[in-house]
Parts: C-alpha cells; sequence; structure tokens
C-alpha cells in the first residue's frame, strides 16, 4: 500500500494494500477502495463509499459527497464504483437519498472528464464517456456506451439509453431513447449513433434494422404504441431491437420526438 504521509484516513475506511493514496487526500468512514486504484491528491471521498479495482481519480474531486438535496437529513447512503473507471480533474459524484432508494451507482470502464457532475441516485452504465462539464441531475439512469458531449445537461428522473449520443452544450429535457443522437437547442433527435455502433461491432445488417426502426418511431407519423408494435415483430430477426424497445417501454417522462 503507498499512502502518502499528508492524507488524512479515518480508521473505518478499508483500503486493498495495493491501492495508492496521493498527499492531502482525506477519506472518510466507511470507505472501500479495491486493488490497484489511483486516489491522485487533493480527493475528497467523504464517507459512505464503495470503489471496485484499477480507477483512477484525478487531484480535487469530490467522491461520495452529501446529496445536495434539501430533503437529505444525515441519513445512511451509498455511493458504489465499479471497476477500471477514470474520473478526470474536479469530478465530483453525490450519494443517494432515501427517497431515491439510497445509492448512486457508476459501473466500470467509464470515462468521466474534468469537472463532471453527478448527482444523487444516478445509475450509470458502463463503458460511457462523459465530456468536460457534463451535469447529470439526480435519480437520473445512463445507460451503457452512452456518450455526453462537453457541457451536456439532463434534468431530474429521466434516462439516455444505451448507445446514446448527447451533443455538447444540449440540454435535455426528455428520455433519449437507444442508439440514437440527439443535439442542438432546443435538443432534437437528429439520427442512429452510427459511427458509434459501427466502433463497437454491430454489422452492417443489425445498423441498417435500428436505422429502420428510427424511421418508425420517428419519420412515418405512427403513435408510440404503434411504432412498438413493429418493433416487436422485428426482432425476431434482429435481436439488437430490444435494447430500443426496452428503452421506449421503461420510459416514464416521455421520448424525445
Amino acid at each position: 500500500m503507498s499512502i502518502d504521509a499528508s492524507a488524512r484516513i479515518d480508521p473505518a475506511a478499508e483500503i486493498d494494500p495495493n491501492a495508492t493514496i496521493g498527499p492531502w487526500t482525506i477519506i472518510g468512514p466507511n470507505v472501500h477502495i479495491g486493488a490497484g486504484t489511483v486516489i491522485d491528491s487533493h480527493v475528497v471521498i467523504r464517507c459512505n463509499t464503495k470503489i471496485g479495482k484499477n480507477n483512477r481519480i484525478f487531484q480535487f474531486s469530490s467522491v461520495g459527497e452529501d446529496p445536495a438535496d434539501k430533503k437529505f437529513s444525515g441519513e445512511e447512503t451509498w455511493l458504489e464504483i465499479g471497476d477500471n473507471n477514470i474520473l478526470r480533474e474536479g469530478v465530483n459524484l453525490h450519494r443517494g437519498t432515501a427517497v431515491g432508494g439510497g445509492l448512486t451507482r457508476i459501473g466500470s470502464d467509464n470515462l468521466l472528464m474534468p469537472y463532471v457532475h453527478i448527482a444523487h441516485d444516478c445509475l450509470v452504465g458502463s463503458n460511457t464517456v462523459f465530456a468536460n462539464n457534463v451535469g447529470i441531475s439526480g435519480h437520473v439512469e445512463v445507460g451503457d456506451w452512452a456518450i455526453l458531449g462537453g457541457y451536456a445537461g439532463v434534468n431530474q428522473f429521466l434516462k439516455i439509453g444505451a448507445h446514446a449520443m448527447i451533443g455538447g452544450v444540449t440540454h435535455i429535457c426528455s428520455d433519449i431513447p437507444a442508439y440514437v443522437i440527439a443535439s442542438g437547442q432546443p435538443a432534437a433527435v437528429r439520427s442512429i449513433n452510427k459511427i458509434g455502433l459501427e466502433r463497437r461491432g454491430f454489422d452492417a445488417a443489425t445498423i441498417k434494422q435500428i436505422r429502420e426502426a428510427f424511421k418508425i418511431i420517428y419519420l412515418r407519423g405512427h403513435s408510440l404504441r404503434e411504432a412498438i408494435a413493429q418493433l416487436k415483430v422485428m426482432v425476431k430477426d434482429c435481436e439488437a431491437l430490444q435494447v430500443l424497445i426496452d428503452s421506449l417501454e421503461s420510459s416514464e417522462k416521455g421520448i424525445q420526438r
């Protein structure tokens, strides 16, 4: 274990012998840090936080802080972070609230660029990218492989589907289905995330089916219920469409159309 002499570690914290803690970092009670994780200088990990293996948390990040919610009154809530994440300078992640389930969760293999803010009770998947200064409000769900461009902001209780892409400086006020690109002021759905899907190994036939599904949802005048019914017929020939169907059917606030 490498812990700088200037770091302040609460006796109730559990740090793996193969973790590294940099200078002037503060780690509070009930913090668990896994093997291979590196915490740089001037990081604050407040309390009740579980961090997995091989993460890198850069300087001036604030992790596991109290939720910025007036309903929070000091109850025990948690932040969980998976493995192989990169949190760049000034990232801040808040714990959950009792009314929101008590947990904020970040998956694995994510890149959070400088000054990203993830609020209380958010559920973030794996392999996502949050560019500089992205802010997501409380109770937001972000699916695997989603990409959020710099300065994008997401309202409370919304859902960003898997493989979706949000353009920079975009304000999201409705759910964004899986596979699509949304951008602009005001936000509008533009197309499917074709380049992203190609980079992740989706074959041409699958991408063609996803593009056809996009047309059914957005270009042919169907109600959402009618569109979903058509997608359910198509899914037998393209299993990837189930992810899109799930994101449509799980929407509670309504999708961006």
